[in-house]
Order: structure tokens, then C-alpha cells, then sequence
């Protein structure tokens, strides 16, 4: 594998690159064309007009790059011993490719439009459900094993295929509700991209790894215009695209063959170190609902009741919080390795209780401006 790690390099750069060097173009345009973020809600915490298109080079970075980089036959060819294996191989990475792509440009349209002139709600549900179907169904992009997660190991069909919808759209929405401070959502997606490239990597998987460095290049150059103060937003056609890749990478992650894998991460239950990658947006979703839903209002309504508000509230800034929360990432992550000799739903309790109160510890914190 080691022969093939060139390639991921080019996808890295070539996004990055392609990024950097287009950008500035598309803000200019975006500012001339009047394609803004006006500062006019109060939940929203920047305080001058910000064009909101960023996502569109996300996606044609993303896109060119993967494309271009694709590993051919001899590389997939080479995880395979004999050729039946071969064949099956190449027939899953081009499958996968092939429906990846056309879900990221059904998701890059729904989120342009929705950047651009707004997008219904119930149309915007109606085309995540098709993606779903195309990741989920069509390209058989799913969990079917927990590893023992809460004592379950094989999930039925039926089963499989609901959950793994499930976690499409939390992912999709979870990156949607953590972009609302510069350079968080991108800082986020970026490390989620890193560590599961080398994971899929590690595991002999050059495609997926590919999908993945590609993702983290673009999010790295975007994150170049996107850091305090921001010079443009990824809006919704970034994060869509960005949880779309995740939650591909996640789902591959939990089902993929672990034994490639050096014996310290194989001995690390996929599904928690899945999990831990995604840490931030899943406790950040998963408490902002649940506040929500006992206020009595909308789970989906627009408020400043989330983790990075706070932060922001006891005076970190835009870096200072988005600082916080990488390591705040990375910190979880870590804590996932060190799993790898405890029962799974041991694992995953020390996690989900380190990463719940690692999350309401700023709640706890006075807030010393407003003493």
C-alpha cells in the first residue's frame, strides 16, 4: 500500500490548490452579484454582509480532484489476491464512485438553490430522501454489522437500510448546525476527513482514502478565506457536501474489512472510532434537539443555544472557539484509541460520558462580561 500513498498526496494538494487559486474569484463575483450573508438575524455572529457560495468550490474541488486521481484497476487490483477477488474489488470502488458522484451533484444543486433564492423545506426533504436512496440502496453504502455496539453484531436488511438512512441525515444536518462560526464546520470536517483517510488507508482502502483526502485538501484551502474574519461561508451547498462525504466515510469505516488494519486498530471497534471522528456535531445535534423539544419548540428552528454560541458568549472569539472545539476533536479521537483492549459498550460509555461533559462544560463557566 505503501507504493500508493502518492496518489492520495496529488488528491490532497490538487484539491487544496484548486481551492486556493479559485476562490478569489468566486468571492469577488459573489460581492458583485450581491450572493451575501447580511448581518440581520440575532442568532447570527458576524456583523458585516459575507457572500455565501463558498461551497461551490468545495464541490468542484472535490469533484475534479477525485475524478482525476481515481486509483486505476492495478491499484485497486493490488488489495485483491487472485481474480475473482480482483474483480469484485474494482466492481465495488467503481460502484461507489459512480453513485458518489451523482449524489454530490443532486446535494450541490439542492444546496446552491438553496443559497441563492431558498429552497422549501419539503423539496429539500424530497431530495435528501433520493440521495438517500442512491447512497443507501443503489450503491449499497450501509451499516450491516455494529460489532457489538449494545450487544448487537448483524443488523437484518430492513434494518440496515433505515439506520443507515438515519445516519445520512443526522450527519448532513449535524454539519449544517455547526457551521455558524468562522472556520468551525470546515476545521471540523477537515480532522473527521484526515482521520478517517488514514484509516481506510491503513485498512488497504486507496479509493475511499482518496475520497477522503481530497475532502480534507478543499476544506484545508477553504479553511485559508473561511478563518476569522471570514471572506466567505461554505453555505449549504458546502455542508451538504461535506456531511454527504462523512457520512459515506463513517458508514465505510464501520463496515469495511478491519484485516488490513495494523493489530492496535483492529483491536478498536469500528463504530466507536467512527463515532469519536464525528464527535462534535453529533453531541452538539444531539443536545441542541433535546433542548429544543423540552423548550416545546421546533427541533429544527434557528437559535443561539448551540455549544459554539456559548463559547463565543464567554469571549473566545471565532478562533479562540473554534480552536476549542478541534481540540475538542482531536481529544475524543485519541480517547477512541485507547479503547482497543475494553469491551465495545464499555468504549463507547467512557466516551459518550467524557465527550457529554467535555460538551456542557462551558455551561458551568461564569461568564464573566455579563457579571
Amino acid at each position: 500500500m505503501k507504493e500508493h500513498g502518492y496518489i492520495l498526496l496529488l488528491g490532497f494538494f490538487t484539491s487544496f490548490i484548486v481551492v486556493l487559486f479559485t476562490m478569489p474569484s468566486l468571492i469577488k463575483v459573489a460581492r458583485m452579484k450581491h450572493l451575501v450573508d447580511e448581518p440581520s438575524e440575532e442568532r447570527k455572529v458576524h456583523h458585516r454582509s459575507v457572500p455565501t457560495i463558498g461551497g461551490i468550490i468545495i464541490f468542484a474541488a472535490v469533484l475534479f480532484s477525485y475524478a482525476l486521481w481515481f486509483p486505476e484497476a492495478k491499484m485497486i487490483g493490488s488489495q485483491a489476491a487472485g481474480y475473482k477477488a480482483l474483480y469484485v474489488a474494482m466492481g465495488a470502488a467503481y460502484k461507489d464512485f459512480k453513485f458518489i458522484l451523482a449524489a454530490m451533484v443532486l446535494l450541490f444543486f439542492i444546496g446552491v438553490k438553496d443559497d441563492i433564492i431558498g429552497f422549501s423545506p419539503v423539496k429539500k426533504l424530497v431530495g435528501h430522501m433520493v440521495v438517500g436512496y442512491i447512497l443507501v440502496v443503489m450503491a449499497g453504502i450501509r451499516i450491516t454489522d455494529m460489532h457489538g455496539i449494545l450487544g448487537v453484531y448483524e443488523l437484518p436488511e430492513t434494518v440496515s437500510i433505515g439506520f443507515s438512512f438515519f445516519v445520512y441525515v443526522v450527519l448532513v444536518n449535524a454539519f449544517n448546525l455547526i457551521d455558524g462560526v468562522d472556520g468551525l464546520a470546515g476545521g471540523v470536517g477537515l480532522i473527521a476527513a484526515l482521520a478517517y483517510g488514514a484509516w481506510l488507508y491503513l485498512a488497504g482502502d486507496v479509493a475511499l482514502s482518496l475520497l477522503a483526502l481530497v475532502l480534507a485538501g478543499a476544506l484545508l484551502g477553504f479553511l485559508v478565506f473561511n478563518t476569522h474574519p471570514a471572506r466567505i461561508f461554505m453555505g449549504d451547498s458546502g455542508s451538504l457536501i461535506i456531511g454527504a462525504i462523512i457520512a459515506v466515510l463513517a458508514m465505510k469505516v464501520v463496515d469495511h474489512d478491519t484485516s488490513r488494519l495494523p493489530v492496535q486498530l483492529r483491536e478498536v471497534a469500528a463504530p466507536l472510532f467512527a463515532m469519536a471522528a464525528i464527535a462534535y456535531p453529533l453531541v452538539d445535534t444531539l443536545r441542541i434537539f433535546t433542548y429544543r423539544t423540552i423548550k416545546g419548540a421546533s427541533p429544527f428552528a434557528a437559535d443561539r443555544n448551540h455549544i459554539h454560541h456559548r463559547l463565543m458568549d464567554l469571549g473566545l472569539g471565532h478562533r479562540g472557539t473554534s480552536g476549542v472545539l478541534y481540540l475538542y476533536a482531536v481529544v475524543i479521537i485519541a480517547l477512541s484509541l485507547l479503547t482497543r483492549d475494553w469491551h465495545p459498550n464499555v468504549g463507547l460509555l467512557v466516551l459518550a460520558v467524557i465527550a457529554f461533559v467535555l460538551a456542557v462544560l462551558p455551561y458551568f463557566i461564569r461568564n464573566r462580561s455579563k457579571a
